[in-house]
This record gives C-alpha cells, sequence and structure tokens, in this order.
C-alpha cells in the first residue's frame, strides 16, 4: 500500500507548562515548536506529498500548514477526525504533576488497555479508532495515487504511539515503551502481507528515498516488501499522557 509518515505536531505552550491540553482549544505552537515544525517540514521537502492529513486541533493544523509550506507542488490540508487527541475527560486541563498522584496514573503507565479516562474515551478505543482512519486512509491514497504514493499524517503522540504500537504487533499494554518527541518522524509501510515500520521518532536525515518508485512486487503480494535503505534510523515513558 502507501506509505504514511507520522508526524507529531510542534512544542506547545502546554508542553512547555506540564499541562494536559487534551482536545483544550486554543492550545497553539510556541515558538521553539514553530521551528520543529518548520524543520520537520524543510525535512519532507524533498519528498512530494500525495496528501497531507492533520487532525483538526490546532496545533496540528499549524504543523501541517508549515509542511505543506515547504512541498513545491502542495497538495489540500484535509482533517480526519480519527487521528485527533485522545479525550482525556475530567483529566483535560490538569498539570501532568497533579496527574501523576492518580490512581489511575499507574493503570495508564502499566496496563494502558485498561485505561478510562473519566469523562472521557478508553486507551483501547483511542487506538482502535485512530488504526482504522489511518489504515483506510491509507487505502483510499493507494487507490488514488498508486502503491507508490507517500503521505502525511500531523497527529498527537499517544495516536502515533499507539499506531506504531499496532504496525509493530505490540500489545497496547507494551506501547509506553514507544518515544515520540513533538515534531517527530515515524514512517510505517503497510502491505497485503503485514505492515513495516521504517522509522520512529526520527529528528534528522534524508528522506528523499521515500520518492522512489516501489520495488516490484512479489507475485501474489499487491506490494513489495520494502528496502530501508537511506532510512534514518503521552502517556508514556513514565512521564505522562503525551497529549498536551
Amino acid at each position: 500500500m502507501a506509505t504514511v509518515i507520522l508526524l507529531r505536531h510542534g512544542r506547545t505552550t502546554a508542553n512547555a507548562s506540564g499541562t494536559l491540553a487534551g482536545r483544550t482549544p486554543g492550545v497553539k505552537l510556541d515558538a521553539i515548536g514553530r521551528g520543529q515544525a518548520a524543520r520537520a517540514g524543510e525535512r519532507l521537502g524533498g519528498v512530494r506529498l500525495a496528501s497531507v492529513v492533520s487532525s483538526p486541533l490546532e496545533r496540528c493544523r499549524q504543523t501541517a500548514r508549515l509542511v505543506l509550506a515547504a512541498q513545491s507542488e502542495a497538495p489540500e490540508l484535509r482533517t480526519e477526525r480519527g487521528i485527533t487527541e485522545c479525550d482525556y475527560g475530567e483529566w483535560q486541563g490538569r498539570s501532568l504533576g497533579e496527574l501523576a498522584k492518580e490512581k489511575l496514573w499507574k493503570v495508564v503507565q502499566t496496563q494502558p488497555s485498561a485505561a478510562v479516562f473519566p469523562g472521557g474515551e478508553s486507551l483501547p478505543a483511542m487506538q482502535a479508532r485512530a488504526v482504522t482512519a489511518v489504515r483506510r486512509l491509507d487505502a483510499e491514497l493507494e487507490s488514488a495515487h498508486g502503491p507508490g504514493a507517500v503521505w502525511c499524517a500531523v497527529s498527537h503522540g499517544d495516536i502515533i504511539k499507539s499506531v506504531l504500537a499496532d504496525a509493530l504487533g505490540m500489545h497496547l499494554d507494551l506501547f509506553q515503551r514507544i518515544n515520540v518527541d513533538p515534531a517527530s518522524i515515524s514512517i510505517i509501510r503497510y502491505t497485503e502481507s503485514r505492515p513495516y515500520v521504517l522509522a520512529t521518532n526520527t529528528h534528522a536525515g534524508d528522506l528523499s528515498w521515500l520518492s522512489a518508485p516501489p520495488a516490484k512486487a512479489r507475485r501474489g503480494s499487491r506490494s513489495a516488501e520494502p528496502s530501508t535503505a537511506g532510512s534514518d534510523g503521552v502517556v508514556g515513558g513514565g512521564a505522562g499522557p503525551a497529549g498536551t
């Protein structure tokens, strides 16, 4: 199938203050975040993107616009609610230091498959709708642009971690082992047989290899197994939800 670049939004004012922003409106990139997003856009400037799809939240749309600004033939920006931030419910807007004292915090860190945010959604529900959205969009873009299509999904830390965990065949309870920094780039290539994770949490390196024509598919397989040659190599890591 096509190749999806998963880009987390740049640093926000909430990231800087240690607040769980969630779906709070008006949370924007700070000066550091704008610089991070611009550099990610520059990395992607040599990749012809078939589409840029963003979470509806402002911090992701800001990041996506900086990616589009670096494209010589920029596609239209699309938004997709399926990759919006986790609904943290009553946790939204609270400080991470305060949340770390809640009993649910340990569940989120050690058994996220059992975590349901009060007044919000569960982490399994978050993963299910995010993975469904990414796989659906990937299939649509391959159908429209061919198996060599590359597209970018601009989303949030926990969303990207959950999509990567699914692609890696990891149980959701292990997704805290994945790190996704602000403005980092991760890459997945889906095939008929399995997904291939080509890169995770990268901040530097040439990405022009993504625009190379796909290898000839093996008989009986719609897409060839990818070569990783040329690739550079929350509620997460015990630090709390990445959804700031």
